[in-house]
């Protein structure tokens, strides 16, 4: 019975034991120590904290199409009072970024910005969106 505990003891089977589980733990990602000081360090933490702009662009065809119509067409199709429309579309511009920053959400986008497009086509009634021009500035009118 002594042999039989002995066995284990081994110096070999012991060795590769060890062996197998250094192996395992290096192949592991991002296990290897970070070799940055630490002054490094503590600096790109704190850039990773400060917020980022958001994103120009969804990154979805349909959805960036109507974001670049969505002043000129809203004011074709008279949905909104004309001083509403830039606060509106900074509103759906910054639903569109977020959803298109969701992995869950993401793959409906496209559907979600061509039923938006299909129904501010409708609203125009024909008329295309540059049918009215966008007031400009300082123009008093």
């Amino acid at each position: 019975m002594t042999n039989h505990r002995m066995h284990f003891l081994r110096p070999s089977t012991l060795l590769l034991a060890v062996a197998a589980l250094l192996g395992g733990c290096a192949s592991q990602p991002g296990r290897a120590p970070d070799a940055r000081p630490a002054a490094a360090t503590a600096a790109h933490a704190a850039r990773s904290h400060r917020p980022q702009p958001p994103p120009s662009r969804t990154g979805i065809v349909a959805c960036d199409e109507y974001l670049a119509s969505y002043r000129a067409c809203h004011r074709a199709a008279a949905i909104f009072p004309p001083d509403q429309i830039e606060t509106r579309y900074r509103e759906m511009r910054q639903s569109l970024l977020r959803d298109a920053a969701d992995p869950r959400v993401r793959p409906q986008l496209a559907a979600r910005c061509n039923a938006l497009a299909r129904s501010l086509r409708e609203a125009l009634h024909g008329k295309s969106c540059g049918a009215v021009a966008a007031p400009t500035l300082g123009s008093g009118t």
